[in-house]
């Protein structure tokens, strides 16, 4: 099927290419997301005479967009999840989360314009992709995390994998700790236990006559 396109699409062509298509690509995306036109003659005549137009339209979203890009590009947004001890997720994060982060922080993005190549199923630091035009696009940092605590650690650079084999080693410090203390305690009460011995041993029986026998 040959449309017309009316923008840049990635992959296809540049606004005002004529380029074939899939018939279920055109009709279930290209068309009504209005990005091309069947290239019929009547479609074809129609947007030369508004491709001024629309090249000064394509032109004025761009700089906005350009605008956005400028403040969005490199943010991180905190994302918190509920997740196991080994940082797998119970669920993923979707287009939709990261766009209401970003909106919650006052940037104007919608879900249809967040790309997630790969499910997010894990907690840590991922780049995603938010295409805010055809010829912008801006990358944001989300950080999964299971409390705002754990992402600011996250951000300083700690993996859920270092947080957890730090809070082993303490754990194990402190178990080993308490061994020696308890050891420690008890080798004192052994101590105690043979000084009493040794001072009973010296001592005379009560009832003895220290005075020799004549």
């Amino acid at each position: 099927m040959q449309v017309i396109l009316l923008e840049r699409v990635a992959k296809l062509g540049q606004m005002g290419d004529v380029v074939d298509v899939k018939s279920g690509y055109a009709r279930n995306y290209l068309l009504p997301q209005k990005k091309a036109l069947t290239a019929s003659k009547a479609n074809i005549a129609d947007f030369e005479t508004q491709k001024v137009q629309l090249e000064a339209r394509n032109m004025e979203t761009r700089k906005e967009a350009e605008a956005l890009g400028d403040k969005l590009n490199g943010q991180q947004f905190i994302v918190i999840r509920q997740a196991s001890d080994g940082g797998n997720l119970y669920g993923s994060v979707t287009t939709r989360d990261a766009a209401e982060v970003a909106t919650a922080e006052g940037f104007s993005v919608d879900r249809k314009q967040v790309v997630i190549p790969v499910p997010i199923k894990e907690l840590g630091l991922h780049d995603v992709h938010v295409v805010l035009h055809p010829e912008v696009e801006a990358v944001i940092q989300l950080n999964v995390a299971r409390s705002t605590e754990e992402a600011e650690l996250q951000a300083s650079g700690k993996s859920i994998q270092e947080l957890a084999a730090e809070e082993e080693a303490a754990a194990e410090f402190e178990i080993q700790e308490l061994f020696d203390d308890i050891g420690a305690a008890a080798s004192d009460d052994e101590e105690l236990a043979e000084s009493a011995g040794i001072a009973t041993d010296e001592a005379p029986a009560e009832g003895d006559d220290e005075t020799p026998a004549t």
